[in-house]
């Protein structure tokens, strides 16, 4: 096996950087979609898993319901 240098290390990662802020490793289902983020306190994060995690749903499905739920109150389409 061959021994890997410290240069070939770094080669590889800056590569691999490259490649994730290119977007050549996005995943199909993400094609065409924008990342929306937030700040919270840990509790919050916390405890959006813990419904997430009762409820046999996701973080992305729950954030999805919040988002249609907000677009709604302010008269918008549903459409996340």
């Amino acid at each position: 096996m061959k021994k890997t240098t410290l240069n070939d290390a770094l080669s590889r990662a800056t590569k691999n950087t490259k490649a994730r802020k290119t977007g050549a490793t996005t995943s199909s289902t993400r094609e065409g979609k924008r990342l929306i983020a937030g700040h919270f306190d840990p509790v919050t994060s916390k405890q959006l898993k813990r419904i997430a995690l009762d409820e046999d749903t996701s973080v992305q499905a729950l954030l999805r319901e919040a988002l249609n739920d907000l677009f709604e109150k302010r008269g918008k389409k549903r459409i996340a």
